[in-house]
């Protein structure tokens, strides 16, 4: 089997400097010629299995040191980046993008950076316009939640450097028991279960001065485990959680804590589930969302919270969308992806699964939607309790939805019974859908005019036309 042709350039001046050396000085540790030494730095030669090995004798350091371990995800992340409708025309050779990965790593994270600085300012210039549109009719434009979902989406909600510190841990931080011993050890605090009375309707509260951290009795035992994650989260990954916001084009301080707080809540749901496990399991049960929260021990609305983040490059999941919504409509929480046009004001569309399970709670409904534009989608949606958990303290009921493209339906669990069914034909919202005789309308489509009923009734809100 012929070998891999090995250019290491980049990576042998980093050595050399590190050790203080001139090429002549290495070139004379290697005996070879200086010459040589310049045409291995511009990869205009391979380093060779005998040069490793002079590399390693002569200076005492592994071979494997000069293997870049972050080149096979360099380049997966560059394939996803170049993936974006707007390399479409351009063609890269797969083994082009692991040559710059592998040989020029510093120009492939510059245009990484770009790209994502890219994809942050193209859905935050969105959000400018919804800002100033809203300004125009009196209210403030300042958006910090428009920010943070912007943030989020430019980086697909997908942060490997918090999955692997979370993984790390994950084993020995199995259970709530193993973390009240982990806060007792490292950072001696006492974790205990706590009564309403104390917690005045707080899930969680450390109480600085005693040393303790109270979680609250009432909640359920997912919720128990995901409250000890979240405040290990906040006492261990302050630094690299500093080192992401802090590279982000974040304007806000309103924006940049909404950031903190999503993080914070990403490291938590990480340790219950593992990248690498969650998302092999994921694929195995067919994205059986129940399936995935009898293994790993977690609830609906965290699981499918975390189906969400499985966009690491060269180890993606289908990609989902995420939104929350109560019986009014709000939008309580909202993960961008997948495609999927959101609407920016107004509700949505009331045929939509996340509306319609609020008449069967506790049932997780499939559903295949169809767009104006022909585009389909599988929606799974479930509704979800919050509050609660003794007589009298008020609760609220919301829906959660994740949705993928109708092209990824042969992967879940739901698509069997859904390829057998027509799809339910949805708008993102009634001023932006031009169907013309839907029942559940309740406004006309922007730029379409009435039609008179003086002669006849169509039974539906509004006859518009379609002229």
């Amino acid at each position: 089997m012929a070998t891999k042709t090995l250019y290491l350039g980049p990576r042998l001046k980093k050595l050399r400097r590190e050790l203080g050396l001139t090429q002549a000085n290495m070139a004379n540790d290697l005996d070879i010629s200086p010459s040589y030494i310049a045409l291995m730095e511009r990869n205009q030669r391979p380093v060779t299995a005998e040069m490793l090995l002079k590399l390693a004798t002569t200076y005492r350091i592994n071979v494997a040191d000069l293997a870049d371990e972050d080149a096979d995800e360099t380049a997966a992340r560059l394939q996803s980046a170049l993936r974006d409708p707007l390399f479409a025309d351009i063609a890269i050779e797969p083994l082009d993008i692991e040559d710059i990965a592998t040989s020029y790593p510093g120009m492939a994270e510059a245009l990484l950076r770009l790209h994502t600085a890219f994809g942050e300012e193209q859905l935050a210039l969105a959000e400018r316009r919804d800002a100033a549109a809203t300004e125009s009719a009196g209210v403030a434009s300042s958006d910090p939640v428009g920010e943070a979902r912007a943030f989020l989406a430019a980086r697909r909600n997908c942060f490997p450097e918090l999955d692997d510190s979370a993984a790390a841990l994950s084993k020995k931080l199995d259970s709530f028991a193993a973390m009240k011993d982990h806060l007792a050890e490292n950072h001696q605090l006492d974790l205990r279960l706590t009564d309403d009375g104390l917690l005045r309707g707080a899930l969680r509260w450390h109480d600085y001065h005693r040393r303790r951290i109270h979680v609250s009795e009432r909640i359920d035992q997912a919720g128990r485990r995901f409250q000890a994650a979240l405040q290990i989260a906040i006492l261990e990954q302050e630094e690299p959680i500093a080192r992401i916001v802090a590279e982000s084009r974040l304007t806000s301080e309103d924006g940049k804590r909404l950031v903190r707080r999503a993080l914070q809540s990403y490291w938590a749901a990480a340790l219950l589930m593992p990248y690498r496990a969650f998302a092999k399991a994921a694929e195995n049960l067919r994205y059986d969302v129940e399936a995935l929260c009898s293994r790993f021990a977690v609830s609906f609305e965290q699981a499918v919270h975390r189906l969400t983040t499985l966009q690491r490059p060269g180890e993606e999941g289908v990609p989902f969308f995420f939104l929350r919504v109560d019986r009014a409509g709000n939008v309580s929480k909202r993960l961008d992806g997948a495609g999927f046009p959101f609407a920016r004001h107004g509700g949505g569309c009331p045929l939509w699964n996340v509306h319609t399970v609020f008449d069967q709670q506790n049932v997780v409904d499939a559903q295949l939607i169809e767009l104006p534009d022909g585009e389909r989608y599988v929606s799974i949606a479930r509704t979800v309790r919050g509050g609660g958990g003794a007589f009298g303290v008020p609760r609220v009921v919301r829906s959660v939805a994740i949705a993928c493209s109708a092209t990824h339906m042969d992967k879940l669990a739901y698509g069997d019974a859904l390829k057998q069914s027509d799809p339910t034909p949805i708008g993102v919202a009634c001023r932006l859908c031009h169907r013309p005789r839907c029942i559940a309308r309740s406004a006309p489509p922007m730029g379409r005019e009435i039609v008179p009923v003086r002669f006849r009734e169509s039974g539906v809100p509004f006859d518009f036309s379609m002229e």
